[in-house]
């Protein structure tokens, strides 16, 4: 029997500006997925997971298809391992995870990064850090649908314990930042769930290409705030592109702010994320922004923001260490009585990227 875990993550500034090549701050969770599984004699590969009662099987040599159910992740993984030429013996798995479904704090990733590391034992193979990653974003992209960057798969295979991940999507450089003492995170499920392939998410992501080929760039990534807003680009497409050049500059100010340890400088950087997503790239939700607002007025909150791809899931607020069980307790008092919801509050901390949890540990070098 084999079994790897891959976290979820938390994005903690940098909203949508993966795939404009942009700048993103983030933290691997303790929160993640577990895949267990083993080799059997039959000729399938049969996927299981705890959350669901169906078993889907598809037998060895035939080509891989999508079902559009949970199962396509791990599924779009095989199907690249077996595109790359690597021989894969009939197995059986199975997942169970920590993390809420359609929080926004990727629990595809934590899928697929397991499982791809449940592959690597189950065959002897050894696939470098990033290589892995991109295999997984790869799988994501063209097998399940979702145009995502990779922000997911970074985060989860190159967390560290009580660190922030400074990820450069562009040069694919990635730095590990100290978190501020004092302070953790809290993230609160609005259990408003959010469909990233229903079309959304593509939208906004086709909108910030056209926004740069109009600009005459390859990427937004080469926009400043200050070009986009003496632009002639349309409105819609002026306020999209104003969220991915704001959010690249948050960025390198909240890392200074890390630095210095600043947390009030952090906190307002979060909430002027919020109010970007809110007002210019529209990907937030009624049930996000009551959220913020609460979390604004609640003693011993330095900011908060929506994570994720947005259109529901979770916010991530940066609190007081010592403050963070009561933050928690009037933050969702508060929306069940403005909302008649009941949100669930995690205080997250910061843990490690993805690992083989039993004897072997696939050579994840630079991780």
């Amino acid at each position: 029997m084999y079994s790897a875990f891959a976290p979820g993550r938390v994005e903690i500034l940098g909203n949508h500006t993966d795939y404009n090549q942009g700048l993103v701050l983030s933290a691997a969770l303790e929160l993640g997925t577990t895949c267990r599984g083993r080799k059997i004699e039959e000729q399938q590969y049969r996927f299981r997971s705890e959350g669901f009662t169906k078993t889907y099987q598809f037998p060895t040599g035939q080509t891989l298809q999508p079902v559009a159910d949970w199962v396509d992740y791990p599924l779009g993984v095989l199907a690249m391992f077996i595109r790359r030429g690597f021989e894969i013996p009939p197995f059986e798995c199975e997942f169970s995870s920590t993390l809420p479904v359609g929080a926004g704090l990727s629990s595809s990733a934590a899928i697929e990064v397991s499982f791809a590391l449940f592959l690597c034992r189950l065959c002897g193979l050894e696939i470098q850090a990033f290589e892995l990653a991109q295999l997984c974003k790869q799988a994501e992209n063209e097998f399940a649908g979702v145009q995502c960057g990779l922000l997911d798969q970074v985060s989860s295979i190159f967390g560290k314990k009580d660190h922030f991940i400074f990820f450069d999507c562009k040069t694919h450089g990635v730095r590990r930042i100290a978190m501020p003492a004092g302070a953790v995170l809290l993230i609160c499920d609005s259990t408003v769930r959010h469909e990233l392939t229903s079309g959304e998410y593509n939208e906004r992501r086709y909108s910030c290409f056209e926004a740069a080929e109009k600009l005459g760039f390859k990427s937004l990534r080469e926009a400043t705030t200050e070009q986009v807003v003496n632009s002639k680009l349309p409105e819609l497409l002026k306020r999209r592109a104003l969220h991915i050049t704001g959010e690249n500059e948050r960025v390198r100010l909240a890392v200074e702010a890390m630095k210095k340890g600043d947390l009030a400088e952090m906190g307002w950087l979060l909430f002027e994320s919020h109010e970007s997503s809110r007002r210019n790239f529209e990907n937030s939700t009624e049930e996000l922004d009551e959220l913020v607002e609460i979390a604004r007025k609640i003693k011993g909150v330095y900011g908060s923001r929506l994570t994720g791809g947005g259109f529901g899931g979770a916010t991530v607020s940066l609190v007081e260490a010592n403050r963070a069980e009561q933050i928690a307790q009037e933050l969702v008092e508060e929306f069940r009585r403005r909302r008649k919801l009941e949100a669930k509050v995690l205080i997250c901390p910061v843990g490690d990227g993805a690992v083989e949890t039993e004897d072997y540990l696939p050579n994840l070098s630079g991780s």
